[in-house]
């Protein structure tokens, strides 16, 4: 469960972001620009983060806000899961990352396999829409919703990328350290589920 101060913290964030997107009047303005920096204070008081790195990363976003997306692509060969080991934190995790303008979710899937693991890949069907705020990931300061979708191996070959260090299948009782901050071993072996039952109804949560 999401730590209280992280939720007040975005929850004021997103609604200074959408009254300074909408209001004209400008002490309306102001007021927002002043919620704005109590969630920055929030943040900095909170965190290592700097207010200057959190005004940037977390502070600079305009227009009605709304949860960012990861995609994560779920790939499987012989009953093993494709996973990459990232340079990051030396942890691993499901090939993916943020969604990018002008791309569709699957084509996102498709880009990052190939990016991060060398392999192509088609996508064949979304298996999971999940809020990161109730699964066990480290706190951020973003909303996030994570999309899983299956992917079907057509070719290319193993092949570590630049936000990457190995490629590899594991067996869900030979799952290494994952990145929790991208996905967690109860996200990878749900995933296993699909493997063991195709006809499993999309999760949603």
């Amino acid at each position: 469960m999401e730590i209280k101060w992280l939720e007040w913290a975005k929850h004021i964030q997103g609604i200074a972001q959408t009254g300074l997107t909408y209001s004209k009047d400008i002490y309306d303005i102001e007021r927002y620009e002043q919620l704005r920096q109590l969630s920055i204070d929030i943040l900095s008081s909170y965190t290592e983060a700097g207010t200057d790195k959190i005004k940037l990363t977390f502070a600079s976003d305009t227009g009605y806000a709304t949860p960012k997306v990861d995609v994560r692509a779920v790939v499987f060969q012989d009953e093993r899961i494709l996973l990459v080991r990232e340079k990051i934190d030396g942890a691993w995790a499901l090939p993916g990352g943020w969604a990018d303008i002008g791309l569709s979710a699957s084509e996102v899937a498709v880009k990052e396999v190939e990016e991060e693991s060398g392999y192509h890949v088609k996508p064949i069907r979304l298996l999971a829409v999940l809020d990161k705020k109730f699964h066990n990931h480290p706190p951020e300061p973003y909303h996030v919703y994570k999309l899983f979708i299956r992917c079907e191996i057509i070719g290319g070959e193993a092949l570590s990328g630049i936000e990457t260090s190995e490629v590899a299948f594991f067996g869900i009782d030979e799952l290494p350290e994952l990145s929790q901050e991208r996905n967690t071993e109860a996200q990878v072996k749900t995933m296993f589920q699909f493997l063991a039952n195709p006809n499993l109804e999309t999760i949603l949560d």
